[in-house]
């Protein structure tokens, strides 16, 4: 398992908000170790048992074992929030979609000035089955096993989770990275993850269109990652030119389709799925 494990304590920012209180439930349920919420001038109120702070300060200061947050919080206020949890956490994952570019760009580089993983923005999240999750995926479709699942896209995670358990595998963790152009982690900032973790035995890369991003994993795990990486392109059919889906998917030229993206990575060792069920027809032949 990585970034999230039973040393886990988590913030919930925005947990008095709609989606707040909503997903802080979800998480609960699936006995994730949520210990403080924060909403500024709400200090006091309890949201599903748990105590609301106003800062993130505030709560370091009566729960010092937290070490990560999720955030709940409107895009025009997510960099101010993403600040006050990168300055004291390890870990931040930032649901929220359509923030500034540039508030992205700024939070990015804080958090690798301050050590902190930063997962996001537009991500589901992080789960670890048997542990927890710190994100929105619906966790049914999620079983414990011993692939490591790393996405671009949450609705592409939730699909591919499904089809792994249905053909009797299981996932030792699965990431969303983030749709948005500017993330805090990248494919191969997971895969170096996934190759310290004895839990994972194989990788899952799902992909899409635009941008170079799974080229650059492959290439870096051709030379560096040991575990077999299986990887999916989504987006054949798009249109060159036209965004699809996430701000990041859209092809410019020829180098961020689908097709040359797929025959960049079977020329560097990955094993390359033609739709999401082939994925585990290739994890049987391995």
């Amino acid at each position: 398992m990585i970034l999230l494990d039973e040393d886990t304590s988590i913030v919930v920012q925005g947990i008095t908000g709609k989606q707040g209180r909503f997903h802080t439930e979800k998480m609960l349920e699936y006995n994730t170790n949520i210990v403080a919420g924060t909403s500024p001038g709400k200090a006091g109120q309890e949201v599903c048992g748990i105590p609301v702070y106003n800062t993130i300060e505030e709560v370091k200061r009566y729960h010092p074992e937290v070490n990560a947050s999720i955030l709940f919080i409107p895009a025009p206020f997510v960099k101010d929030a993403a600040f006050e949890a990168i300055s004291e956490l390890d870990l931040v994952i930032i649901i929220t979609e359509h923030i500034p570019i540039h508030d992205s760009m700024e939070i990015v580089e804080f958090a690798k000035e301050n050590g902190t993983v930063v997962i996001g923005p537009n991500t589901p999240g992080v789960i670890t089955p048997g542990v927890g999750k710190i994100g929105i995926m619906p966790t049914h479709i999620f079983a414990e096993g011993n692939v490591g699942l790393v996405s671009r896209s949450g609705t592409l995670t939730y699909e591919v989770a499904r089809e792994l358990q249905s053909e009797g595998y299981g996932i030792s963790t699965a990431i969303g990275i983030g749709g948005d152009p500017i993330t805090g982690q990248n494919f191969i900032d997971i895969m170096k993850k996934f190759e310290k973790d004895p839990k994972t035995e194989y990788i899952v890369m799902l992909g899409e269109i635009g941008g170079i991003a799974e080229v650059k994993a492959a290439k870096f795990a051709q030379e560096n990652i040991s575990k077999p990486i299986i990887s999916f392109i989504a987006g054949v059919s798009a249109p060159q030119g036209k965004r699809m889906g996430h701000a990041g998917a859209i092809i410019e030229g020829t180098d961020g389709s689908a097709q040359n993206k797929k025959e960049l990575l079977k020329s560097y060792g990955a094993h390359v799925a033609d739709k999401p069920s082939d994925i585990t027809k290739i994890l049987d032949d391995l």
